[in-house]
């Protein structure tokens, strides 16, 4: 029997999620497992990867054959490396006590890698966010600009429009004015 290391699809349309499955290579996609090892979930940024490491290497050492994504989830993780490693200490390449240390320095910097990608994550995100408050608050002051210069205009144009009616009763007031006084002479 061909055991494989895959991943079997769950979660609704749009909202995937997969379980990392050890099974039969001749089983559907979603059907019978041998064992469930961990799950995946691609729509986090990162993809959160959860995985029982010491299942997935000991189905490994004993001939799973991982799909693609699982091996680059495997490497990710460094199980693959491990792997190696432990077949280098079995043909007797090198000790344990180098094969551990290899790998524990390997897991720090991919740790550190791992730390500032997710930090990038989260400050391009503030950044993003911080822009567009900047954006939003300008757009804001522009509109508050746009209406008082539409205000002064209206007001301007109601003082333009009584001036010229104070200046036409005005003068309409003179003549009668100067008419009263010639009547009364």
């Amino acid at each position: 029997m061909a055991v494989k290391i895959r991943l079997a699809r769950r979660g609704r349309k749009k909202l995937a999620k997969f379980d990392v499955v050890v099974t039969d290579s001749r089983s559907p996609r979603d059907g019978k497992f041998i064992e469930k090892i961990g799950t995946y979930d691609p729509l986090t940024i990162p993809a959160s990867i959860k995985l029982d490491e010491e299942r997935a290497f000991s189905w490994l050492m004993n001939g799973a054959l991982p799909s693609d994504t699982v091996k680059a989830m495997l490497s990710y993780r460094g199980i693959m490396l491990k792997r190696h490693l432990q077949i280098g200490v079995v043909k007797g390449a090198i000790t344990q006590d180098q094969a551990d240390k290899k790998l524990a320095e390997w897991k720090e910097q991919k740790a550190l890698k791992i730390q500032s990608k997710v930090d990038n994550v989260s400050k391009s995100k503030q950044d993003a966010a911080k822009a567009r408050k900047e954006a939003e608050s300008k757009i804001r002051e522009a509109r508050a600009e746009a209406i008082k210069k539409k205000a002064e205009a209206a007001a301007a144009a109601a003082q333009a429009a009584a001036t010229p009616a104070a200046a036409e009763a005005a003068p309409a007031e003179t003549p009668a004015a100067e008419a009263a006084p010639e009547a009364q002479a």
